[in-house]
């Protein structure tokens, strides 16, 4: 069977036209594939939603708008909304009308405790989230407060200068008398200062001719001084020429060799009689190591026993 051309070109159309419509309203947030419940929330002023804007959980879309009706004699309006089928709503359950920077509106969904859980096409509580706007206007309201307290004050304290403007004239016209008071008091202190240094010069005066008087007592102390000090070089070179003579003549007796002393100086025996003394306390003692039983008996030690004291002494050495 033979199709024609017309024919090919209206299933084209239609289907064109089915795959248009399901993509325009993909677009626009529906999902012919998923399950959803329709639920109603009710408000006074819905800020320009519009259908097809998200409705949020937690951050996650879980459906969108899907109607707005307008009932007029209630003055209120009525939003439909699409939620998934998995998302579980009680009677505490809000829908909270909100929006982002740019202005775009969205229903944020705040589950709350479920006592009842609603059924499909039941009624949620509503509430509209506050703006910028508003949250500008009660963060300016305490400024504004501030601003006119602050003004007041102002105005309390300029009232306060133009009160006391004329003691702040007396004050000015105090400051203009007293330059004329401290040249005053410069002048008086230049005239004390004069007097003060034709005494000093009065006194240097007084104390120059005191030294030049006593130059002459001067000269006489340096006179004393300087004979007391020949005085006392004089004795000290004398004792010193005694104590020289009293060496000289020790040690002229040292060299005459009729005392002990000389003798000790030029003679060896006393070093001959201490190195014979020195070798027989020597030889004492190696007897006495050999042959202790000579000296201790009975008490004293066997010549092995002392060997093994000497070995042992050695090696813990």
């Amino acid at each position: 069977m033979k199709v024609s051309k017309e024919v090919r070109v209206g299933l084209f159309m239609v289907v064109s036209l089915v795959l248009l419509y399901f993509g325009f309203n993909f677009l626009k947030g529906i999902d012919f594939l998923s399950s959803r419940t329709k639920y109603y929330a009710i408000y006074e002023n819905v800020d320009q939603l519009m259908p097809s804007n998200q409705i949020y959980l937690n951050g996650v879309s879980v459906g969108r708008v899907s109607n707005i009706q307008i009932q007029q004699a209630r003055n209120r309006v009525v939003v439909e909304m699409e939620i998934d089928s998995y998302v579980m709503l009680g009677d505490s359950s809000v829908a909270i009308l909100n929006g982002d920077f740019l202005g775009t509106k969205f229903i944020q969904l705040n589950i709350g405790k479920i006592n009842e859980r609603l059924n499909p096409k039941d009624t949620l509580l509503s509430t509209v989230a506050k703006g910028i706007t508003a949250f500008l206007e009660e963060s300016a309201a305490p400024v504004a407060d501030n601003l006119q307290s602050t003004l007041r004050k102002l105005n309390t304290i300029l009232d306060n200068l133009s009160r006391n403007s004329q003691k702040i004239d007396a004050i000015f016209d105090d400051f203009s008398s007293t330059p004329a008071l401290v040249n005053s008091t410069i002048a008086n202190a230049n005239s004390k200062i004069t007097g003060m240094s034709d005494s000093i010069q009065s006194l240097t005066g007084n104390i120059n001719k005191t030294l030049r008087g006593l130059d002459p007592t001067l000269k006489n102390f340096n006179a004393l001084s300087d004979s007391l000090k020949s005085v006392e070089v004089n004795a000290t070179l004398t004792k010193l020429k005694e104590t020289l003579d009293q060496i000289n003549q020790t040690l002229a007796r040292f060299g005459k060799g009729d005392n002990t002393v000389s003798r000790l100086m030029t003679e060896d025996s006393l070093y001959v009689n201490l190195n014979k003394m020195i070798k027989s306390l020597d030889s004492l003692a190696v007897h006495l190591n050999e042959n202790p039983k000579h000296f201790l008996a009975p008490l004293g030690k066997s010549q092995k026993k002392i060997q093994r004291d000497l070995e042992k002494q050695r090696k813990e050495d």
